[in-house]
């Protein structure tokens, strides 16, 4: 069954020396806000580690495969939704939403964020359930350069100019420590619409908690989920604006130090009684 509930969350993640997000336009830089010194990641780079999760965790598994993955040719993919049976056998006007449903029962992320799908054969755009902001660190980071050795060339030509010493510098960034915020929200009408179930939500729960455990690499040092705070509203349309329920989760720096550590932060959750009528908090990290 379809979710029958709005649920809005708020998700906290940090970073110890390393890069979450880099900015290829900018060498690989860590993405900031120019004009406050705050760390930004971007929503389709969070996505991205919550596709690959559901990769890992399914397999490709009937209803759990992936349309934006690593080397897709995505008009391929839509292109087989049209050569299914009972697409084929609608008319000629009713074969780009059949398509649509296709694509929405096979691909996880197309019944959760949504999709473009009229780049070849028309299959129709779909608004997912599921949407994220970008994130932004709590407080100001810094990013840190440093130089980088290998102790080997690529090619002969290279050797032989360096007359054998073999070296090859580079250069690697890093955010000693950044503690980053997330907003993202539900729609509970829209996963009517593209068939986002109670599975699919508990599946997107566990993505959001476990995604960096699997997405370790040299380049992004530690990063853990810290806190996943979710609130539940008692109807499909909702029963309080969302930024009025994230104002009240608070994350604040308990130092006047540079921060280096998760426990340096104090987080402050509400409790049930302090919620608006209709809404439920649920802690569930």
């Amino acid at each position: 069954m379809t979710i029958n509930n709005r649920y809005d969350f708020v998700l906290l993640f940090d970073v110890k020396d390393g890069n979450p997000n880099g900015d290829p336009d900018a060498g690989n830089l860590p993405r900031m806000d120019p004009e406050t010194g705050h760390g930004l990641v971007t929503d389709v780079c969070l996505k991205r580690k919550v596709r690959n999760f559901v990769q890992l965790a399914k397999g490709f598994s009937t209803g759990y495969d992936i349309f934006v993955k690593e080397k897709a040719i995505l008009n391929n993919l839509i292109d087989e939704a049209h050569e299914q049976e009972d697409v084929k056998s609608k008319e000629k006007g009713d074969k780009t939403e059949a398509a649509r449903k296709f694509m929405c029962s096979k691909y996880f992320d197309v019944r959760t964020f949504g999709a473009v799908m009229s780049t070849g054969k028309n299959a129709g755009q779909v608004r997912g359930p599921v949407q994220l902001t970008f994130a932004r660190s709590v407080n100001q980071v810094m990013p840190l350069e440093y130089s980088i050795t290998r102790m080997a060339v690529t090619t002969e030509a290279e050797a032989e100019k360096q007359q054998g010493d073999n070296r090859t510098m580079g250069r690697k960034f890093t955010i000693p420590y950044g503690l980053y915020r997330c907003h993202g929200f539900i729609s509970a009408p829209l996963a009517a619409q593209t068939g986002f179930t109670e599975d699919d939500l508990k599946l997107f729960w566990q993505a959001l908690i476990s995604m960096f455990e699997h997405d370790r690499s040299a380049a992004r040092g530690q990063m853990a989920s810290r806190k996943l705070i979710v609130f539940k509203h008692d109807s499909t349309m909702g029963n309080a604006p969302a930024h009025k329920l994230f104002d009240m989760v608070k994350a604040e720096a308990t130092t006047t130090s540079p921060v280096r550590d998760y426990g340096q932060y104090r987080i402050t959750v509400p409790s049930q009684k302090d919620m608006p009528q209709g809404i439920t908090i649920i802690e569930m990290l």
